[in-house]
């Protein structure tokens, strides 16, 4: 089987596996954000480490993903039409959250790292994965170690190697993060070598949880474009009927 021959149905399930986890970390911040937790619920250490758990699941699959579609040479046509809708929704959260908090806005978020690796990854993909795996490694290195001042223009916060943190609800900088899907890559064409691709497309995920999953996986864009404002609006429709929030 080559690389991109197949649908991996495990790869669908893990991205709905880790859309469920995304979705009960954001009502967590819901609950902060309109006044049913206290401040500084969401920053705990367990949530924290939450956070950065399912964005590194996120982009260790896209690593992967990149590499089952591409392996065998670069499908222009449709690698285009991802991006832009990728880069497209990214342009929406960065202006739907520019008007609602302003004081705490994504400029670079999760689907705009994805963006980037999907650009940048490329060239990784045809690389031997001990050297895509030595370079998630420094990239994750340095951005661990390494904040100086002459990126702490707004312009450059995008790199993560400014010596200010800057304020948003959803910051995944190049450095460190594009050390996850550089490992997805790695292992992605590790598997590809092994043999072990046939034995992640063996599991099917049948029952009425795993086909939940896979399409939820399957329709992640969209899912995670739509599911906090629903949420948002549950959460404020219960807050006005409760009378923790009123009109006046």
């Amino acid at each position: 089987m080559t690389p991109q021959s197949q649908r991996i149905e495990f790869l669908d399930f893990a991205r709905g596996v880790a859309l469920i986890a995304m979705t009960i970390f954001h009502f967590a911040f819901d609950l902060e954000l309109f006044g049913f937790q206290e401040k500084g619920f969401i920053t705990q250490p367990h949530w924290k480490y939450f956070a950065r758990a399912i964005a590194s699941s996120f982009l260790i699959l896209t690593g992967f993903s990149l590499y089952l579609a591409h392996a065998g040479g670069v499908h222009w046509a449709k690698w285009r039409k991802r991006l832009l809708m990728i880069a497209g929704a990214a342009l929406v959260i960065t202006i739907a959250t520019f008007f609602a908090t302003p004081d705490q806005y994504i400029f670079f978020g999760i689907l705009h790292q994805i963006a980037f690796a999907s650009v940048v990854g490329l060239v990784f993909t045809h690389m031997p994965w001990m050297m895509t795996l030595l370079f998630a490694g420094i990239v994750f290195w340095i951005g661990q170690t390494t904040h100086l001042e002459l990126f702490d223009p707004q312009w450059l916060w995008w790199t993560g190697l400014s010596a200010v943190t800057p304020n948003s609800s959803d910051f995944v900088p190049v450095f460190p993060w594009f050390s996850a899907p550089l490992l997805g890559i790695a292992l992605a064409k590790l598997s590809s070598e092994q043999g072990w691709i046939n034995a992640l497309a063996a599991p099917k995920f049948n029952g009425k949880l795993g086909r939940l999953l896979k399409f939820l996986g399957r329709n992640s864009l969209v899912y995670y474009l739509i599911h906090q404002p629903i949420m948002i609006g549950l959460i404020l429709a219960f807050a006005f009927a409760s009378g923790h929030l009123t009109f006046s």
